[in-house]
This record gives C-alpha cells, structure tokens and sequence, in this order.
C-alpha cells in the first residue's frame, strides 16, 4: 500500500533520514520506536510531504509514485487526500468548537454540505465518547478529549492511511490509556495505522509490525514478537531495556 525507497532529508549540515526503504500493507498496524533524534517523526511527516524528502520515492497504492527530487503540486495534493495526521500537541483550532474542528475539512477539502459533514462529525464524536462536548471549545478540554477529537477528525477524512506522531507524549500519565484505548479500538476495524510511539506496551499488543529507527536508519524491522520480545540486533536490546517496564495502565 505504502512503499518508500531511499527516503532521504537533512536539516543544513543535519543529515536525519539516511536512505530509508519500508513497506506498509493494507490494514498493517505500524509502530515505529527508537531514541528522540531517530528520525521517527521527520519520516511520518514525509509520508505526506509536511516535511520535503530530498530524495527517494513515495508509492501509495498502484495509483500515485512521487519522485522526492521532482514531486509537483497535483502529487502532493493527491498524497494528502490519501493521509491524515494526528499530530502530538492536538493541532486543533482554538478558535473552533469541536464539531467544526472535524467538519472544517470535510466541507473546505472535500466541498461536502454542512449538513452531510455534520452528520459525520457527530458519528464519530459519538464513536470517541464526545458527543456531549460538540460545541465546546479545545480550550475546555483536557488533553485526552483533544486528542479524541484529533483523531476524530482524522477519521472524518476517511484515509487510506492515518499517521501518529507520539500520539500521547503531551498527556498526563491518566489520560494515555484513553487515547490507546482508542487506537487500539480503531486498529481492529482493520484502518491503515502507522504510529510513532514510545509506548512499547501497545507496541507489542497491538501492533503487527514493528520497526526500530536509530541514527536515520532502519536497524530493525518485523513482528513485535521478533523486534520487542527477541531483538536480534545489539541496539535494539540497549534501546528495550531502558524502556521496557511494568505498565501504569490497563488497554
């Protein structure tokens, strides 16, 4: 569904992606981990160009391949239509109540009635237990009702694909089982889900492929039980046993 070759960016003198090749399936639930300064997150944003490669190739499905040296604006567009993102700190408008955070795109982007879009929106707020805060601003939220509604929004788009970046880094540690709750939900309908995380636990449960980046490369990719449970590469077991501890919460 999704397959990157030679994937390369660098910030002036900061090279961050070092020729990155990987493959997402339909219905794969990806979970990338690895140290901040991995290149974990600049990757995601690749994906769907709010970050430029500098080199390499994007392909989803049989219908889009952007070269990163010469992509052009119809290309991208058609690669975000394709996406969508949950960002770590919300991205919500704050000046927006919650059912106009989800349609805004719906009626912007995709030139859906309010009524059609509105009909959606609150579907799916109903689907993230947050139906009674659709005309409630973010600002009244705590972090996990954003995040709910960021996700929302996310699936109001109906995406091949939907990309986490640390999805629940800006959480207080109660409201990170929520928000996994969530994800975890979504993945068993079978949506194409690719998540930076450094939650190991729902890494390993839920995941079905797992990929360990370090330095701008892939050092280890495949099952949670072949990259979490018995990591072959030395790096990788360093990385695991400074992170792998009790869970604080059940998913």
């Amino acid at each position: 569904m999704i397959k990157l070759t030679g994937i390369h960016k660098r910030f002036k003198d900061n090279e961050v992606l070092k020729g990155i090749d990987l493959e997402v399936k339909k219905g794969d639930v990806m979970t990338i981990i690895g140290p901040s300064g991995s290149g974990k997150t600049t990757l995601l944003r690749c994906i769907n160009y709010l970050e430029n490669p500098d080199k390499g190739m994007i392909q989803i499905g049989n219908d889009l391949t952007i070269n990163a040296e010469k992509p052009s604006k119809k290309q991208i567009l058609h690669l975000r239509r394709k996406t969508a993102m949950v960002f770590q700190n919300y991205n919500l408008f704050q000046n927006k109540t919650v059912i106009e955070n989800i349609t805004e795109g719906l009626i912007v982007a995709q030139k859906k009635s309010k009524e059609e879009a509105n009909k959606i929106a609150k579907s799916l707020l109903e689907k993230v237990g947050l139906i009674e805060k659709m005309n409630d601003y973010p600002s009244s939220l705590s972090g996990g009702q954003q995040q709910r509604v960021g996700i929302a929004r996310a699936l109001a788009l109906n995406p091949e694909v939907i990309l986490f970046d640390e999805p629940t880094s800006a959480l207080d540690p109660e409201m990170v089982g929520e928000v996994l709750q969530l994800m975890k939900t979504i993945a068993r309908e079978g949506i194409t889900m690719i998540v930076v995380t450094h939650e190991i636990d729902f890494a390993r449960e839920v995941a079905n492929h797992v990929v360990f980046m370090d330095g701008g490369h892939i050092i280890e990719e495949g099952t949670p039980e072949q990259v979490i449970v018995h990591p072959s590469k030395e790096r990788t077991k360093q990385f695991l046993r400074r992170l792998i501890r009790e869970p604080e919460y059940i998913i």
